[in-house]
């Protein structure tokens, strides 16, 4: 089994999340696992991995949108998000990952929210993105 994939169960096993001591989230669970399963996380040597998610359920009518950030180290000053859309596939939860970039918190850029790999969709998108990565941050 790969170390990431290995890493992302332990992390949900021991229901660690990037802030509480609850029990992680079904959603983001399965959702970190689309992720992996897709190869769209990077291979990790750190033993403990951090996430965060927001699930936007306004943004998009009629769709629901989970974003999910993956840091890249314990102080989460950065990583990457993703925008994964929700929907019911013969009565099982289907996962669309539909945009992602790689930021860097920066108090430079009024947003808070710096994009060193900007997601496809332009300014739009980008202000969803980092709205997502600072409601998740709270």
């Amino acid at each position: 089994m790969k170390k990431s994939a290995l890493a992302i169960l332990l992390l949900f096993w021991f229901g660690a999340t990037a802030y509480s001591q609850e029990q992680t989230p079904q959603l983001l669970l399965h959702a970190a696992q689309c992720l992996e399963a897709k190869k769209f996380l990077p291979p990790s040597e750190v033993a403990k991995l951090a996430f965060g998610h927001f699930l936007d359920e306004k943004s998009y009518p009629g769709d629901r949108v989970i974003y999910v950030v993956e840091y890249a180290a314990p102080v989460r000053s950065d990583g990457l998000v993703f925008a994964i859309f929700l929907t019911k596939h013969d009565g099982h939860q289907a996962f669309n990952i539909q945009n992602n970039a790689s930021f860097v918190l920066s108090k430079d850029d009024p947003s808070g929210v710096s994009f060193v790999n900007p997601p496809v969709g332009g300014t739009w998108t980008q202000e969803h993105l980092a709205s997502a990565i600072k409601e998740i941050e709270k």
